[in-house]
């Protein structure tokens, strides 16, 4: 099961949540096992059905006024009913003073407490997209992966039927390489998947027979990107002269990556096709479709319209 350790949590670099361990170091080994973060509320008031005890929770002005201001016994009864329930852990946000009693029990069920001086909403924010990040589900694929123009496009394909060759083409065209060979895909939310390349080979490209070169020290920072959004897969396969390709474009084809489906494109290769230049077009189709004009839906309606008004007149010709 995915998770994150306490430890972890109060180390994370990188997201700026200027966390501080103030209480049971004891518990820093505690695993966050649900992504989701949980803002006490009514857990502090006693009524804790639906604390959920594996979530990291969020104490803020509200949770913390409150309970400074109930009396000593209740106080007591409040947050050992509360720390009974041992959760994971506990932020308090806006550097605000933890009552007595609230560490006393934190400290004897070993639940960590840690501090920032982030406002609630800030913490909320900048801690979700850490745990985003650390419970993504992830995967490897063989392809390159492209920014053109804006378009995040995959290339898929066969070992040596020529992904690279073709990435390079676009690199000099003024296109952005994410990561040739091998790339690492994790969720970005529930409909987006996102794409970058292994720190040992980012930035680098194969190039059969030539070998393998150094595309940022080559071509410079704006020829290549850390990150990016998966938007079209395009697939590159041998062509074959039995096999019927599409010619106008009404079919549409998906590709799932973790189970995303993304658009997909099959790119039949064979000499004198420049699959750069084709790719290019693709990605300006793309963003046409994503805008509503779809040229091959415009062409066929056109087609229909012209067949429809042909027969009218045949009609309407006198015998």
């Amino acid at each position: 099961m995915p998770h994150v350790s306490v430890r972890e949590l109060s180390e994370a670099k990188g997201f700026d949540l200027g966390l501080a361990l103030v209480g049971a170091p004891q518990g820093l080994e505690n695993k966050v096992t649900d992504p989701h973060l949980q803002k006490v509320g009514l857990g502090i008031s006693g009524y804790t059905s639906f604390v959920n005890k594996n979530r990291v929770q969020v104490f803020g002005k509200t949770e913390i006024s409150y309970l400074e201001n109930q009396a000593a016994i209740e106080q007591e009864r409040i947050c050992q009913q509360y720390f009974d329930l041992n959760v994971v852990c506990c932020v308090v946000t806006r550097n605000l003073d933890i009552p007595a009693v609230f560490r006393r029990h934190a400290e004897r069920t070993n639940t960590p407490v840690l501090r920032t001086e982030l406002p609630t909403q800030t913490l909320m924010e900048r801690l979700s997209k850490f745990l985003d990040g650390r419970f993504a589900q992830t995967t490897n694929i063989h392809g390159v992966l492209l920014d053109v123009f804006g378009v995040g496009v995959l290339i898929l394909g066969e070992s040596g039927i020529g992904k690279s060759e073709c990435a390079l083409d676009l690199i000099l065209r003024g296109h952005r390489l994410v990561s040739d060979d091998v790339v690492e895909l994790a969720h970005g939310g529930p409909l987006a998947v996102y794409g970058r390349g292994p720190e040992v080979t980012k930035y680098h490209m194969e190039i059969r027979g030539l070998g393998i070169i150094n595309v940022k020290e080559m071509f410079g920072i704006s020829a290549i990107r850390d990150r990016k959004k998966l938007q079209l897969v395009v697939k590159l396969v041998i062509w074959e002269n039995d096999v019927e390709y599409d010619r106008i474009g009404l079919e549409e084809h998906t590709y799932r990556i973790l189970g995303v489906d993304l658009p997909l494109i099959v790119l039949p290769v064979r000499p004198g096709r420049t699959l750069s230049t084709i790719v290019e077009v693709a990605a300006r189709n793309h963003l046409l479709k994503l805008e509503g004009f779809h040229a091959a839906k415009e062409f066929q309606q056109k087609l229909l319209a012209k067949l429809t008004a042909d027969a009218e007149s045949q009609a309407e010709e006198p015998e």
